[in-house]
């Protein structure tokens, strides 16, 4: 069984290990946060929810609905613009015909080039409505689909602060989904761990609540050094420099929740030097 975790200030707990001091390797004792990736689905425009056909807990798929927006006054609006179009496109087939009737008459020399001009202009003033008309519709059906909530990746579905009935304001978060991607732990390395990330890197993690240690991989390092938070070092160590980075938690349990605290070891392996 892990001890339980016993959270104290970075600089107690970041600490090259007496073992690992000497050779190519050293040892750091790290502290963080288990944190996910999520997805929040934002309402468009400010609407009433009708139906959230998902439940808090559930696994979701990539494009599954999650919750729908009243759609009333989208619907209204793609009808009118398709009406619109309708009627520009029945401008077109005058426009088009005085347009060859112009032509005809310019090439028997009846009709004035001035004649065949004008009609070419409001035949390309009709074409450029409908093309308008089009574009309009294109853009109602989208905020009619934009009314049904739906996630770009899979996951489950952790938050959903709307009740149906509830009118949601223009950019409100309907639902929040955690993704399926890995969870990882966010650490702030010392600065002088950031030498020895050229060669090999091994993360054992223990998470408060599970008895069970996981393996991690270093995923990424921040390019700018930051001083080290406040809430984790007293205020005569944070002077201190560290690079934030995450730690990808290979293994993690389904179960495994963002904000739970984490408890790292670190092992640094010195990147040998090139011979030649």
């Amino acid at each position: 069984m892990i001890r339980p975790i016993r959270l104290a200030p970075l600089a107690s707990l970041v600490a090259c290990l007496g073992a690992g001091c000497g050779g190519d390797s050293q040892v750091f004792e790290l502290v963080g946060t288990v944190e996910r990736t999520t997805l929040e689905l934002a309402a468009p425009i400010s609407e009433v929810v009708v139906e959230i056909p998902a439940d808090l807990g559930t696994r979701v798929a990539a494009g599954d609905v999650v919750v729908r927006l009243d759609t009333e006054v989208a619907e209204a609006e793609l009808v009118a613009a398709q009406a619109a179009l309708a009627a520009a496109e029945a401008n077109v087939i005058e426009a088009m015909e005085g347009f060859r009737r112009a032509e005809r008459l310019a090439k028997s020399r009846v009709g004035s080039t001035q004649d065949m001009d004008r009609a070419r202009s409001k035949r390309d003033e009709v074409l450029a409505v409908v093309a308008e008309r089009k574009a309009r519709i294109a853009q109602a059906r989208r905020h009619l689909d934009d009314l049904t909530m739906r996630p770009l990746a899979g996951g489950v579905v952790d938050q959903l602060p709307f009740e149906v009935g509830e009118r949601v304001p223009a950019g409100g978060v309907v639902a929040v989904i955690q993704t399926n991607e890995k969870p990882w732990v966010r650490v702030w390395l010392p600065s002088r761990a950031v030498g020895l990330l050229g060669g090999e890197v091994e993360a054992r993690i223990e998470i408060e609540g599970f008895d069970t240690e996981l393996s991690g991989r270093l995923l990424d390092v921040a390019r700018e050094p930051e001083f080290t938070p406040h809430y984790a070092l007293t205020e005569r160590e944070s002077a201190h420099l560290v690079f934030q980075a995450r730690i990808v938690l290979d293994d993690a349990p389904a179960e495994l929740r963002p904000g739970l605290p984490a408890r790292i070891r670190l092992t640094l392996v010195r990147p040998q030097a090139a011979s030649g």
